[in-house]
């Protein structure tokens, strides 16, 4: 009797919105040829909303598992003894996860959510395929690659990380099947006007609060000559709530769809963002102008230094940086449409295109043959 489901797949990451993205994007490739998929990631996490407001075709909902999430920090803290307590309770707790759900294959895009069930996976002989986003590897993902039959990676250094299990696939990303009927219908719902620049500005689902200090100091002087859809992340949304009735130009949210998030991208001018993976991702399918602000001393710089050495954005430091030479770079990239042309030209170069359907490939290469 055979222990697992052919058409049952696992897809597991979380703790912020990164790992999760990439992950959507694969289970949209896959509903096409009637997988059974199943999300594992955190109670609490962002993920759990964003796959919740996510659809497959047919509208159709992903079914979500938790299991408790424990983080191994590489310094000394009183929570990792606790943390190691939720790290066994979830390897315990997976077992009986895989029992019930019998997938044949197990796919991580990191977080540490997913570290005790790819280990219950391994142990039970379920492949497992791990996809590395940042350039620089994460720690989850570092404890995950040895259980893995493959790791599939966003940029070509990254092989060397990997050794003969990596392979070279770009990140998987959904696409704007009618991108200008996605914006036509995007500017409607948010009430977004032609005559007006507009602004994206995004943290990822966990935020960024000194992106969203930066942005509190200067959007006085930016809807003079813009429009502001600003996302803040969960839990950092203002203290004295902004009234888009009241001021039209300058929006702000806790958290959108990641559908919405990724049209209101489409229909931008511009994109202020951190250099998480997922999002630099739909800058790059978008050819979008951006200008990013990493985290400071964080794999996001040696994201940021790809895009740089490219001239693929404007990369600012967040030490560095001062709400009047902010709004001066905004405007220097509004009034000059060669420097918009070149940047959105150099973006689109950065990453291998079609990542989503190579890991379809890859996934379907690995269940023939087990």
């Amino acid at each position: 009797m055979k222990t697992y489901d052919p058409k049952t797949i696992i897809l597991s990451g979380g703790g912020s919105g990164g790992p999760v993205t990439p992950l959507l994007a694969i289970a949209k490739e896959l509903a096409v040829d009637n997988f059974n998929l199943v999300f594992v990631g955190t109670k609490t996490g962002p993920e759990k909303s964003m796959v919740a407001s996510f659809n497959l075709p047919g509208n159709k909902k992903l079914k979500f598992i938790s299991l408790p999430a424990g983080k191994l920090r590489r310094y000394f803290s009183f929570h990792n003894f606790s943390d190691l307590l939720k790290i066994l309770l979830a390897f315990i707790l997976s077992f009986s996860l895989l029992r019930r759900e019998r997938p044949s294959l197990i796919i991580s895009a990191g977080g540490f959510v997913s570290v005790p069930l790819v280990w219950a996976a391994r142990l039970k002989n379920i492949p497992i395929i791990i996809h590395q986003q940042d350039v620089r590897p994460g720690l989850a993902n570092k404890l995950m690659a040895p259980a893995a039959r493959l790791v599939t990676v966003t940029f070509e250094k990254s092989l060397r990380d990997y050794g003969s299990k990596a392979v070279w696939i770009g990140n998987p990303i959904a696409t704007l099947e009618n991108k200008a009927e996605a914006i036509k219908n995007i500017k409607e719902k948010y009430r977004l006007l032609d005559t007006k620049p507009l602004i994206l500005v995004t943290g990822g689902a966990t935020g960024a609060a000194a992106l969203n200090d930066l942005i509190a100091g200067a959007k006085t002087e930016i809807i003079e000559f813009a429009q502001i859809i600003h996302i803040t992340g969960k839990g950092k949304l203002p203290l004295t709530p902004v009234n888009p009735n009241q001021v039209s130009d300058y929006q702000v949210f806790e958290l959108l769809s990641p559908a919405d998030v990724f049209q209101l991208m489409a229909a931008a001018d511009l994109v202020i963002s951190r250099c998480g993976l997922a999002t630099l991702t739909e800058l790059c399918e978008l050819a979008k102008s951006a200008i990013l602000i990493p985290i400071p001393k964080s794999q996001q710089e040696d994201n940021a230094i790809i895009f740089k050495r490219l001239n693929a954005a404007l990369v600012l430091s967040q030490t560095e940086l001062r709400a009047e030479d902010f709004v001066t770079e905004i405007k220097n990239i509004l009034s000059n449409s060669e420097l918009q042309t070149k940047l959105s030209s150099n973006i689109s170069k950065v990453m291998k295109r079609h990542a989503s359907e190579t890991m379809a490939a890859l996934i379907k290469e690995i269940l023939a043959a087990n």
